[in-house]
C-alpha cells in the first residue's frame, strides 16, 4: 500500500474544508469566514519559507484573495474567476449550491437521451413470435 495515501486524504480533506469555507464566505460575507478562507488556502500551499523566505507555492492563496474580493465587490471580471472555480469544484451539490449563492446560472446538462436504434434489419423476414405459437 503506498505510504502517501494518508497525506493524499489530508489534502483531499483539507481542499474540501476550503472549498466549504469558500461557499459559507460567498453566504455570510463575514470578515471572519474570509479569514477561515486564507488560513485553509495558506495550509493547503503548505507555507514554509522557502529560499527568500517566500513560501514556495502560492496558488490557493492567490485564489482566494481573488475569489473573496470578487464575492465581495462583483464586477465585469467577477463572473469568469467565479465560472473558472466553479469548473474546478468536482462534487456536483457544492457546485449547484455554490452557484446559487453567488446567483451565476450553470449551463443545462444535456438531456440523457437513448440512443437510436440500430437494428439493420436483422429480423427482416422472420415470422413475429406471436404468429409462431398460433400454428402449435
Amino acid at each position: 500500500m503506498n505510504s502517501n495515501v494518508p497525506g493524499m486524504e489530508r489534502h483531499a480533506r483539507t481542499l474540501r474544508a476550503w472549498q466549504l469555507a469558500i461557499l459559507r464566505f460567498a453566504v455570510t460575507f463575514d470578515n471572519a469566514d474570509r479569514l477561515a478562507v486564507l488560513m485553509i488556502a495558506a495550509e493547503l500551499d503548505g507555507i514554509g519559507p522557502g529560499q527568500d523566505n517566500k513560501p514556495e507555492f502560492s496558488f490557493f492563496r492567490k485564489t482566494s484573495a481573488e475569489l473573496c474580493a470578487v464575492i465581495l465587490r462583483p464586477n465585469e471580471l467577477a463572473a469568469p474567476v467565479l465560472r473558472q472555480y466553479l469548473a474546478r469544484i468536482d462534487d456536483d451539490r457544492l457546485k449547484r449550491t455554490f452557484a446559487a449563492a453567488i446567483e451565476i446560472e450553470q449551463p443545462k446538462a444535456p438531456a440523457v437521451s437513448r440512443p437510436a436504434k440500430h437494428d439493420n434489419g436483422l429480423w427482416k423476414g422472420l415470422s413475429a413470435r406471436g404468429n409462431r405459437l398460433s400454428r402449435l
